[in-house]
């Protein structure tokens, strides 16, 4: 049933619940003003654009959504899509992509689809996530060296006579490379000391981003110095008409048959991404505030949030991980704090809109950049690259055809190859674990007696088949069965013969809550394969070598000691 959570939220909510609300949600507000204008220009739209996407969709998924603490809005993740589909369609057919894909997310919502996108494995996510990133910081070179490609002239690249910057990552690389010789010295330098200063920035000050106070810093410094040492470079105001609240009225795509049908597999792209996005951000902040958030309810919002945007000049948009943190960690406690920041957004456009213009580009494509650098997960990929080859080659095929060819493909063939490898492991490993018993690496499998002896604190919980990326979800139900009292969760895997990259985030994720909650993961009757990834990618030690054991006897023995 759809119930937002912003009505859940609604009893017993107070004054001081609203103060924290407020004082979070003016805070998220300022923060994304210079993100949606960022992520609005690497698009290939102008920031009016992004303005009015963080405002109504922004608005839309707090108001309907199925997290209590979700913030949305424009992300980078969405550049690569956009920029190509304006490239090619035009802002009409964005808005026409951008409506079909929210009537998706509805119809998933609807149809209680939600947990179908935790099938997704994790190696394909971190795939296509390292490729936007590089796609997004390299499309920020010519601003953050102030390049001025000549299209004055058609420019020969790839075969393909170019008037105006291709969308794709090999073309552009080299249009940049034939325009190094327009290299503007004030705006690398400005672009690159910005880079410095929020990397700086972000070891020392948590609560409050680098990019807001960038921003301030390099716009006073832009005016200053162009008024007075005549020292230039390109602005949103030089580049881009200011938006103004007078802009912010409804007007419905045009809808034809030939345009949906050309349409239909970027529509899918961007629901599919928006789902993922907005689904993990949730999980995430559940995983910050210890709540469950309504998968479906969710969709539903990103739905509406997808339709209502480009009605009002908006880009696609769904939950924003940082944005939502920020507005963790600054107090927010329920929907109201995502509505205020929607209203601070369209308060600063009334009455600061003029200023905008006044931004530098170079400082826009440092944080840009920044944003790319944490996007990209890099302590994520080390990981995986400890992991089996299985893991390592379908996150590489994702991320090249990410990179080099398109999103969509990029899923698409991810996905087959993550079922081809897993089809494989499991035929496999049926040959394998024939026999009762198995020693590798010091591990023996057998078939305890089920006269248990549980004591109290103590939670067995056991995993029956492989342990991968569709399974996630009961270590979740695990994590939500130990209650207050529990000092112990056993993990029963002697019915678990695989595991994966997939699995192995979720061994990291119900640590992290289970570390939350005080309580210590003990291991019982692990196989051979899951034994050994947990040795190459570090999970023995993490969970402590002293709580892996062969049998339930052992484990419930080392349980009982833990709980005295």
């Amino acid at each position: 049933m759809f119930k937002p959570e912003l009505l859940n939220t609604m009893k017993g909510y107070d004054g001081k619940t609203f103060v924290s609300d407020l004082i979070a949600g003016v805070i998220v507000g300022i923060v994304a003003l210079p993100l949606a204008i960022a992520f609005a220009i690497a698009s290939g739209v102008g920031p009016a654009a992004g303005i009015f996407t963080a405002i109504i969709a922004g608005f839309c998924i707090s108001a309907f959504g199925g997290s209590r603490v979700q913030i949305g809005g424009p992300t980078g993740a969405f550049a690569v899509i956009v920029f190509g589909v304006v490239a090619k369609f035009g802002l009409g057919g964005l808005a026409t992509a951008t409506v079909m894909a929210g009537i998706i997310l509805i119809l998933l919502g609807v149809f209680k689809m939600g947990g179908l996108v935790k099938f997704i494995p994790y190696t394909i996510v971190t795939g296509f996530t390292a490729g936007i990133a590089v796609v997004i910081a390299s499309g920020q070179i010519g601003d953050f060296f102030g390049l001025h490609p000549d299209f004055s002239t058609p420019m020969m690249v790839m075969g393909e006579e170019l008037t105006k910057m291709p969308g794709d990552f090999l073309p552009k690389m080299i249009v940049f490379a034939k325009s190094a010789a327009s290299v503007n010295w004030y705006a690398f330098g400005m672009a690159a000391i910005c880079l410095a200063f929020i990397f700086i920035w972000s070891k020392f000050i948590k609560k409050i981003p680098g990019s807001i106070v960038v921003i301030v810093i390099a716009t006073v410094a832009s005016v200053l110095l162009d008024k007075y040492c005549g020292l230039k470079c390109d602005t949103i105001g030089s580049r881009y008409t200011i938006p103004s609240i007078s802009e912010l009225k409804p007007t419905m795509p045009d809808f034809n048959i030939s345009t949906i049908i050309d349409l239909f597999p970027t529509a899918i792209s961007i629901a599919v991404l928006a789902a993922i996005e907005s689904l993990l951000s949730a999980v995430v902040a559940d995983g910050m505030i210890g709540t469950k958030h309504d998968s479906n309810t969710e969709l539903i919002a990103q739905g509406v949030a997808n339709i209502a945007s480009p009605v009002f000049g908006g880009i696609p948009a769904t939950g924003a991980i940082a944005r939502t943190a920020t507005n963790i960690k600054n107090g927010g406690k329920t929907p109201v704090a995502g509505i205020i920041h929607a209203i601070t957004l369209l308060l600063i456009l009334i009455c600061m809109g003029p200023l905008v213009g006044y931004i530098p580009m170079p400082a826009l494509s440092a944080i840009l950049i920044n944003v790319a650098w944490n996007m990209a997960g890099f302590p994520a990929i080390r990981a995986l690259m400890k992991g089996q080859k299985s893991d390592i080659c379908v996150f590489f095929v994702t991320f090249l055809i990410t990179v080099f060819i398109d999103l969509t493909v990029a899923i698409a063939v991810g996905l087959g190859l993550a079922a081809f490898f897993f089809i494989k492991k499991m035929i496999d490993l049926s040959e394998v674990q024939g026999g009762r018993n198995v020693m590798t690496g010091g591990i023996k499998k057998d078939q305890p007696a089920e006269n248990l002896d549980i004591p109290h604190g103590v939670l067995v919980f056991e995993i029956e088949g492989p342990l991968f990326f569709g399974t996630v979800r009961k270590f979740e139900m695990a994590t939500e069965r130990a209650g207050a009292d529990c000092k112990v969760l056993v993990l029963r895997m002697r019915n678990t013969i695989y595991l994966d990259a997939g699995g192995i985030q979720a061994l990291q994720q119900l640590k992290a809550a289970c570390d939350r909650k005080g309580i210590t993961i003990v291991l019982s009757g692990i196989h051979t394969q899951p034994f050994m990834l947990c040795e190459k990618t570090g999970m023995a030690d993490k969970l402590g070598r002293e709580n892996i054991f062969d049998n339930i006897t052992a484990a419930l023995e080392r349980a009982k000691a833990i709980v005295g």
